[in-house]
């Protein structure tokens, strides 16, 4: 007799057999042949060195070994079919895919993703953050959510979040440095700067203060610090570097923790900010990311 247990074909077509009694109807269950499955049987038998089942003229019957092993492999079988339909649920459940900005994401998204998860329990959503996305995203994302001008976006597109900027710092950077009372007052302090190519397609300093009319002292720059991602913008803000402009949406949760304070006037740009950009061709998972999106981003004040 081997030591080795009886593998999981030779368990399921006991647990058939001994189910049904009968080795023809554990057969065409399992689509194989009668004397197939007597001769699985009988080796089976073989390798337990035990009867296993009373061969009867209407079928088959369990020994008293058969019951103690059937107890057994009954359980084993069902929890592994349980297991199995549990992974072909996971692979079926619905992905949503959404494309956007290392901004929206780390500073709009995530921190309110609960949100729909709690909505849209049954619905996965993957997020890809990119810098820049490619011409033809559209083709690979479900959903999109992605920084621009009405003339770029209006047709295929609504407008999410409306560009809205303000300074911000920390109230110990403000303190020690401040008041900012007016632009002018802010053009001289340490400034930190998001790297965007020029002309800047968002607010920038220098685009700021020329909507106040004011051109910034080459000499009052020194000090100031970019980098080439809002979120180390933020980060740098944070740990009290300098001031920001700080995007609405992205900034409002830090502003009414009391993390961040406004440092200067607020600038708005109407046909210009974050567009929710359907995919080519819709279906219910992303009209449930998409809706969810609008209705988060009309919260924001």
């Amino acid at each position: 007799m081997s030591d080795h247990p009886p593998e999981l074909g030779w368990m399921r077509l006991f647990v058939e057999v001994a189910r049904l009694g009968s080795f023809s109807a554990a057969a065409t269950l399992l689509g194989l042949t009668q004397p197939a499955v007597s001769y699985q049987i009988r080796r089976l038998e073989q390798q337990f060195g035990a009867s296993l089942l009373r061969r009867q003229h209407r079928g088959v019957e369990l020994t008293a070994e058969g019951e103690r092993l059937l107890e057994v492999a009954a359980r084993a079988v069902g929890d592994i079919d349980a297991l199995a339909r549990s992974f072909r649920a996971e692979a079926q459940r619905p992905v949503v895919r959404l494309r956007t900005d290392y901004a929206f994401s780390a500073l709009w998204l995530i921190p309110r993703m609960d949100g729909f998860r709690l909505l849209h329990p049954e619905t996965d959503i993957q997020i890809v953050a990119t810098q820049r996305l490619a011409a033809g995203f559209r083709d690979d994302a479900d959903v999109a959510v992605v920084f621009g001008t009405r003339a770029e976006f209006n047709a295929v597109g609504t407008l999410l979040l409306p560009e809205k900027v303000v300074p911000v710092c920390t109230r110990g950077f403000l303190d020690r440095n401040g008041p900012f009372d007016d632009p002018r007052q802010l053009a001289g302090a340490r400034l930190i700067h998001l790297d965007a190519p020029l002309p800047s397609p968002w607010f920038d300093w220098r685009t700021y203060f020329a909507e106040f009319s004011m051109l910034r002292d080459a000499h009052a720059g020194r000090g100031d610090i970019s980098f080439n991602t809002y979120s180390l913008v933020v980060q740098s803000a944070l740990s009290e570097q300098g001031v920001a402009l700080g995007w609405m949406g992205l900034v409002d949760t830090l502003l009414s923790a009391g993390m961040m304070l406004e440092a200067g006037p607020p600038l708005e740009a109407q046909d210009r900010g974050y567009w929710l950009v359907p995919p080519r061709s819709p279906n219910v998972h992303s009209e449930r990311l998409s809706t969810w999106l609008s209705g988060e981003a009309g919260k924001v004040g």
